[in-house]
């Protein structure tokens, strides 16, 4: 698993956030977790495949938000332990 994380601008309000995580969604139909904060310019996802990061960008640029940077890093579940 992989989690992306990526810095976005020109998000200003919830339902630019929406916009975004649509964008993700449809370049990344199997994204979960999918997360936008306008406040921070964050956005966040977990893939199980690692993503074309290209296309990613491609997606949420045509919607009208300038992405930053991208990352994408391994990702490993939490579980709680048995003690």
């Amino acid at each position: 698993m992989y989690q992306i994380l990526m810095k976005i601008d020109g998000m200003a309000c919830s339902m630019c956030e929406a916009h975004v995580n649509d964008a993700i969604r449809n370049a990344i139909p199997q994204a979960k977790r999918v997360k936008s904060s306008h406040k921070t310019g964050d956005s966040s996802c977990i893939v199980e495949e690692r993503p074309d990061t290209q296309a990613l960008k491609k997606a949420i640029e045509e919607t009208g938000y300038h992405v930053i940077s991208v990352s994408v890093t391994p990702y490993e579940k939490k579980r709680f332990g048995i003690f």
